[in-house]
């Protein structure tokens, strides 16, 4: 069964929420952070970045830079920026974009069910970095983004998060880049009936968010090993989401090099896996294992082959592994898309002129675009225990740092 816990949140005080909640400070141009950061004292950034203003600075991330975020946000709460919630509670969040809606509950996700394969992965993470959000997680004591999961939707669960939303939200402000956030706080009988709705549910599967839920693993372990008080450990944060309205987009790929070959010879190559079509102009794939291509001002596509295909295969069939399998690492010799620096990876949210000027800069040699994954092959590799290649997929919605913090030593 899927456990959802209330939590007592820390959260922004209402009318203030719209200068806290932030994006990821990487996901912003270094000129937009910095006119964020100078002219926003609320912003959560200043507790991501408590050194942005400071000539000397710690090291990244070692214990003195950790316990520097741990103090900004500390001064967050005795300034009343933050205060905590009296009850525990559940949340409803609703995100709203200019192509869809989002609406979820926001919540305490089981670590024990994480380490029992309740909640399922689709992708691997790294040692190290695992090793770095534990570290963090201990000093600062806190999760600030939640790990977005999903469920199989069903009607129990619908009608009571309607019923939630019926009411005013807590919170209500758009965001610059033009997204609408809600939030509402559930009471303490609707939460009761929400748990109790999602304990029907078999398992949830991770659809963004695998090295923060790895370390709260990691984290939970360390505990108990070194018998300290498990505390809020025990859980992570999460906004639960039905798997029928995530969007699942792309990750293209821009490369640097054709490794020898000459226009012509990488085209004549790429005939004996597929067919290859010029294109008068710049489309995505029209299907699976489709492949659009820009090399040299023209756009192409590139069909495979079926007999290469190994559709019974959760990975091998992806469009992501095969283009790697088929393209990347015998032609263009790149073996390790985790490690080389011969690739960059673009969302599929982002227009795909962007591709364009990129290789007309000279940057790049070649961008791929790529057919979208589909939540059925996502789920058929976590079923199986399998991993995706790196950047399968670029999935929404992408939620804000801030706007409800776990307590892990609570």
């Amino acid at each position: 069964m899927a456990k959802i816990r209330p939590f007592r949140a820390i959260r922004p005080q209402r009318d203030k929420v719209h200068l806290v909640a932030t994006r990821p400070f990487y996901t912003y141009k270094k000129n937009v952070l910095k006119a964020k950061m100078e002219d926003n004292p609320f912003t959560f950034l200043h507790i991501i970045n408590p050194e942005f203003d400071l000539t000397i600075k710690t090291k990244p991330n070692s214990k003195e830079r950790f316990q520097l975020v741990k103090s900004r946000y500390d001064d967050f709460l005795k300034s009343g920026v933050l205060f905590k919630e009296k009850e525990p509670a559940l949340y409803v969040y609703r995100q709203t974009t200019s192509s869809a809606v989002f609406t979820g509950v926001i919540g305490g996700a089981s670590v024990a069910e994480y380490q029992n394969d309740a909640i399922k992965k689709h992708e691997a993470t790294l040692t190290s970095r695992e090793s770095m959000f534990t570290n963090y997680l201990e000093e600062v004591g806190y999760n600030a983004e939640p790990v977005l999961l999903s469920y199989k939707g069903n009607e129990a669960i619908n009608s009571l998060i309607i019923a939630c939303i019926s009411s005013r939200p807590e919170y209500e402000f758009t965001t610059t880049d033009l997204i609408k956030h809600e939030l509402w706080v559930i009471n303490e009988q609707d939460t009761d009936k929400i748990q109790v709705a999602f304990e029907k549910i078999s398992c949830v599967y991770i659809a963004d968010g695998h090295h923060r839920s790895a370390s709260s693993s990691k984290l939970l372990t360390n505990r108990i090993n070194s018998e300290r008080p498990v505390l809020g450990a025990a859980d992570f944060l999460a906004y639960f989401v039905a798997e029928e309205i995530l969007s699942i987009l792309e990750f293209n790929r821009l490369i640097s090099s054709l490794a020898g070959y000459t226009k012509n010879t990488f085209l004549h190559a790429l005939t004996a896996i597929g067919a290859v079509q010029k294109l008068e102009k710049v489309r995505k794939p029209l299907h699976e294992h489709e492949f659009c291509f820009y090399l040299e001002s023209e756009w192409y596509s590139l069909a495979l082959f079926d007999y290469l295909i190994d559709e019974e295969h959760p990975v091998k069939s992806l469009d992501s592994d095969l283009l790697t399998e088929f393209i990347l690492k015998p032609l263009l010799g790149i073996k390790d898309l985790k490690t080389s620096d011969q690739v960059e990876f673009l969302p599929g949210n982002e227009p795909l002129e962007k591709i364009t000027s990129l290789v007309d800069s000279g940057k790049f040699a070649i961008g791929f675009i790529l057919f979208p994954i589909t939540i059925k092959q996502v789920k058929k590799v976590a079923d199986n225990q399998l991993n995706m290649p790196p950047k399968s997929t670029y999935i929404e919605p992408k939620l804000r740092s801030g706007l409800t913090i776990y307590d892990i030593n609570e």
